[in-house]
């Protein structure tokens, strides 16, 4: 139920926020009809399977239930609670408040909150900022930037920053600001001493802030400006982080990547600055990890096509065989692109400019084209049968795993097996039959590999009685006029449900107080994402039937009837006691007309 937050705040909250805006930071988003549809993020989703309604302010998946208004899908986005998607959002509009005094604001359950990490590193960043602004300490720094080419827009856009060549620069400041030892071990900002104490962890190195597509600083990476051996280095994984699901630039890159359906990755960060700088904006960059399957569900939300661009050398062909492992098994319309032999996109960038670069994305090779290719190069460029053996076994990894997910239809894969018959010696029905083996293993292997974020589903009771309930609540949701007819019949004791009382008692009390309803303020009433999930589905439901009239007239006299039955249980138990209690109870329970509404049945 309701844990008593203002709930004018809410309201305020809610008038302020448009729940597209909000979701679109998110994913990308399509108009259809009076609603827009994207890719549900909380469960794996490869047709558009959530909608989102501007008029009522609210969101629901068709696949998965998740349903309610922008608290439930930020709180259920960003794991946060109630409270701290109040002050998310709140933040967000720039409607100032007093938070509410709780210790999930530096610390649950004895670990620094995301709240609190999050403006810990927000204060990092502008520590470092104005370490590379100093005219003395940034200047090893400032001449690094110089030399990559990179202008004071993009450094300004990129908030880049500086870390000076100390142990305790970061240190000393942070404390000296009140931020806690603790939050800089957690958030990976400074390093334990074997011998106690702490360090700083980023020394000497140009500060690149790592920002979530809400604009939170989630983490940072840092390039070496000296002859440490690690040239670049990343926050650990913190509640904030996870470089497996997170990307650099997405903040700066997805309304164009949404724009273009087109989403470009590259594998360093002046990669991605230089290609903005140069007005390609929808590239975005992984963390110093290889191509994952979180990275290819988060760009799938916003961009019909994934352009991997890496290093033409051996460890850049290696990468991107396995990106493309990953986009297969995922769906993803996937192609390949290299850039000259020794030089990064950065470099490409700057020598040949933006014409060539979009060249090299426009004329991409199709992931099976690819593989085709590296294929026939590797069994024509060695005899050794093991290495043969080897190229073969990936390639047919890569053909099945496109079968699998659609990317080759009937006519291409014939195709393809006489092709491949002829190239490898094999008949057609020897590599089919391969190619079931591996694709019933690969669908094995599969099954265990997706992450389901989908809602639990509350329980709404069973029964005749507990369908009244939820008829009585469907109807209201869609047609409030009705409550005026039996508003001092219909109490909360007829819901027995807990999910359903939970929902009546909100419901109730907006209708009663003849506020003005909108679903997405009583979804600000009711803090449980699993409950706000509930009350869409009842909406819909009711929505679905209509007729809501006879449906109302027939689910009160149901519940109705059971609440006099049990009345006429508790008036028996007094007869032996007190015969002329007994009486006067009877007569109380006796049915009168309503007159306010003479055809409704009342008690």
């Amino acid at each position: 139920m309701s844990t008593g937050f203002d709930n004018r705040l809410v309201d305020q909250i809610l008038q302020a926020t448009d729940i597209v805006e909000v979701v679109s930071e998110h994913l990308s988003l399509t108009r259809k009809g009076k609603d827009f549809v994207g890719l549900c993020p909380f469960h794996q989703d490869n047709r558009p399977s959530m909608y989102v309604s501007p008029a009522k302010q609210i969101f629901k998946c068709f696949a998965c239930g998740a349903g309610g208004n922008v608290f439930n899908f930020i709180r259920m986005r960003e794991n946060l609670s109630f409270p701290e998607a109040v002050e998310r959002l709140a933040d967000r509009a720039g409607i100032e408040y007093k938070p509410v005094k709780r210790q999930s604001q530096q610390t649950v359950g004895g670990e620094v909150s995301a709240k609190y990490l999050a403006r810990a590193n927000e204060w990092t960043l502008k520590f470092w900022q104005r370490n590379l602004a100093d005219q003395k300490k940034g200047q090893i720094a400032r001449d690094y930037i110089e030399q990559r080419q990179i202008n004071a827009e993009s450094e300004i856009k990129w908030g880049l920053g500086f870390a000076i060549e100390s142990w305790d620069d970061l240190l000393k400041a942070a404390r000296a600001a009140g931020i806690t030892d603790k939050a800089l071990l957690e958030g990976g900002l400074a390093v334990s001493r074997e011998s106690g104490g702490l360090y700083d962890k980023f020394r000497n190195r140009l500060m690149f802030p790592i920002v979530d597509v809400t604009g939170r600083v989630i983490a940072f990476g840092g390039r070496t400006l000296g002859d440490d051996p690690a040239k670049y280095m990343n926050s650990p994984a913190t509640v904030l982080f996870d470089k497996s699901n997170s990307m650099y630039g997405l903040d700066q890159a997805r309304h164009t990547i949404a724009a273009t359906g087109t989403a470009v990755v590259v594998e360093g960060y002046t990669d991605v600055i230089m290609c903005h700088q140069f007005g390609c904006e929808n590239v975005v960059a992984t963390l110093g990890t290889s191509f994952t399957t979180g990275h290819a569900r988060i760009l799938h939300r916003y961009a019909k096509k994934i352009v991997l661009i890496f290093d033409n050398d051996i460890a850049g062909t290696e990468a991107a065989n396995r990106a493309l492992e990953v986009c297969l098994v995922e769906k993803v319309d996937i192609k390949l692109a290299f850039v000259s032999q020794g030089k990064d996109p950065c470099d490409f960038m700057l020598s040949s400019g933006k014409e060539a670069f979009e060249k090299i994305v426009d004329e991409a090779q199709d992931v099976m084209v690819y593989k085709w290719n590296r294929l026939t190069q590797g069994v024509d460029g060695t005899d050794n049968m093991t290495d043969r053996r080897t190229v073969v076994d990936e390639y047919l990894r890569s053909l099945a795993t496109a079968i699998k997910s659609g990317k080759v239809d009937a006519v291409a894969r014939g195709l393809l097996l006489r092709k491949l018959s002829d190239l490898i010696g094999l008949s057609t029905a020897e590599i089919n039959a391969e190619l079931s083996r591996i694709y019933g293993r690969a669908g094995r292997s599969q099954s265990y590999a997706v992450k389901d974020q989908r809602v639990k589903s509350v329980d709404l009771g069973a029964g005749f009685l507990a369908k009244a309930q939820c008829e009585i609540l469907e109807i209201l949701l869609n047609e409030q006029g009705l409550y005026e007819k039996v508003r001092d019949k219909l109490t909360l004791d007829m819901f027995d449900v807990p999910a359903l009382r939970e929902i009546a008692e909100v419901l109730f009390e907006m209708l009663e107080n003849e506020e003005t309803f909108e679903i997405s303020r009583l979804l600000g009433r009711i803090h449980s994402v699993e409950t706000s999930s509930a009350v869409i589905a009842l909406a819909d439901s009711g929505a679905e039937k209509a007729n809501f009239a006879e449906r109302f007239r027939q689910a009160i006299k149901a519940l109705y009837s059971r609440q006099q039955q049990e009345e006429m249980q508790k008036i028996k138990s007094l007869r032996d006691d007190d015969e002329t209690e007994y009486l006067r109870k009877i007569s109380q329970s006796l049915p009168k007309k309503n007159k306010r509404s003479p055809g409704m049945i009342t008690g």
